[in-house]
């Protein structure tokens, strides 16, 4: 059975929330890396557009990976809640955009001292083929 089970936890202090197929308890000592594909550090402007609102607004991506990004959003986002998302980036001396429909995972339930902006972990829902290569083109420059 493939369900969505939403958890809350604490990872240094700050509360997550996260949805998580078919949760499983975890027991031992180490605490091994859950992710599937490796995260690159990035610091890129978006546009994202929710589906109840024809504007679009400014976010900032914090780092990508094959299987989606984490985001800083000004405003607080639901698990679950669909996206399209516009990520520009530069490449050889010209403006690159990669448009994909993404899906929130996770959210940062509270904002540090002075933030503004809440954190989100996005996966990619749809996203051309071509434009999976352009990012991890310009991925494989951070290696």
């Amino acid at each position: 059975m493939n369900r969505l089970i939403f958890s809350q936890h604490s990872i240094k202090g700050v509360q997550m929330r996260t949805a998580e197929k078919g949760a499983k308890p975890r027991y031992g000592i180490a605490n091994f890396e859950r992710r599937t594909y490796r995260r690159f550090p990035i610091r890129l402007p978006i546009e994202y557009y929710r589906a109840d609102s024809p504007g679009n607004q400014p976010g900032q991506a914090l780092d990508a990976s094959e299987g989606g990004l984490q985001i800083l959003f000004p405003e607080q986002m639901e698990i679950g809640q669909n996206l399209r998302l516009k990520l520009f980036f530069s490449s050889e001396s010209q403006l690159n955009t990669i448009e994909m429909l993404v899906q929130v995972v996770w959210v940062n339930t509270q904002l540090g001292e002075g933030e503004k902006n809440y954190r989100s972990g996005v996966r990619f829902v749809n996203i051309s083929p071509e434009d999976i290569s352009k990012l991890k083109t310009f991925s494989s420059s951070f290696l």
